[in-house]
C-alpha cells in the first residue's frame, strides 16, 4: 500500500495572456467608454462591480489527486467540466499500478499517532479484501465496494476563472474540509500570480502564514 501525505496539483491548461486578452476584449465590449482604462484597471472593476461574464471567458485546466471524499465534493460544482480515474475499470492488482492501492493521509492525523496506526490498519485491511476478491475473479467494479474513501484518485477539472473564484472562496475557507484547504492553497496562490486583479484579494484574506502552516503540515 503507498501512503500520499498530501493531495497535489499540476496545472495542464492556463493560457494565462489569452486569458487576460479574452476578458478584457468581452468588457471592452460591454463598456464601449472603458478604452481609457488600462487591461488591470478594467479587471479589477469588473471584480469591484461583480460583473462576471466577461471573467466566465477564461478557462483554466487543472489535474488533482485527492482522496475520493474530496472528489465527490468537487464534483458538486456544477459549472464545471470533470474526468476521473474510474474505480470500475481500474484493477489495481496490476503492475501498471503497483499491484497496491493507494490512498491520501488526511492531514489531521499525525503519523505515528495512535489514530495514524488505526487508519493505516484499516486501509491496509481494505487493500487485503479488495486483492482477495480480485484474485476470486470479483470485477473491478464490484471489489472497489470495500476501498477506502481515502483512496488516491485523479481528477481533472476544467472551469472559466469565474467557477474557480467560486471554488476557492468556498473551499479554502476557515469552514473547509482541511484536506481540500491543502489542495487548493498552492493553486490560490498561483492564480493570484496570474490573476491579481481576480485572486490577490482573496489569497490576502486567507492568512499567508495559516496556508504556509497547511502545507507544511500536509508535507509531515
Amino acid at each position: 500500500m503507498r501512503i500520499l501525505k498530501q493531495p497535489e496539483y499540476e496545472i495542464l491548461f492556463n493560457p494565462v495572456d489569452e486569458n487576460r486578452k479574452s476578458i478584457v476584449e468581452s468588457a471592452r465590449l460591454c463598456y464601449r467608454s472603458a478604452s481609457k482604462w488600462g487591461d488591470s484597471i478594467l479587471i479589477e472593476n469588473l471584480v469591484e462591480a461583480d460583473h462576471w461574464t466577461p471573467i466566465e471567458m477564461a478557462e483554466v485546466k487543472v489535474r488533482f489527486t485527492v482522496d475520493r471524499g474530496l472528489s465527490h465534493e468537487f464534483v458538486r460544482h456544477r459549472l464545471a467540466s470533470f474526468n476521473q480515474e474510474s474505480t470500475r475499470y481500474c484493477n489495481y492488482s496490476k503492475n501498471k499500478f503497483g499491484n497496491e492501492i493507494t490512498v491520501l493521509k488526511p492531514v489531521e492525523i499525525e503519523e505515528g499517532s495512535v489514530e495514524y496506526y488505526i487508519w493505516e490498519h484499516n486501509c491496509e485491511q481494505a487493500e487485503r479484501t479488495y486483492l482477495k476478491l480480485l484474485s476470486l475473479c470479483v470485477k473491478p467494479e464490484t471489489a472497489r465496494s470495500v476501498l477506502p474513501t481515502c483512496l488516491a484518485t485523479t481528477i481533472d477539472v476544467k472551469a472559466n476563472l469565474r467557477e474557480w473564484y467560486h471554488i476557492m472562496k468556498l473551499r479554502t475557507d476557515r469552514h473547509a474540509h482541511p484536506d481540500f484547504r491543502i489542495a487548493l492553497y498552492g493553486l490560490l496562490i498561483d492564480f493570484a500570480r496570474d490573476y491579481p486583479e481576480i485572486f490577490q484579494n482573496l489569497c490576502n484574506d486567507r492568512n499567508p502564514k495559516i496556508i504556509e502552516d497547511f502545507v507544511e503540515k500536509g508535507q509531515n
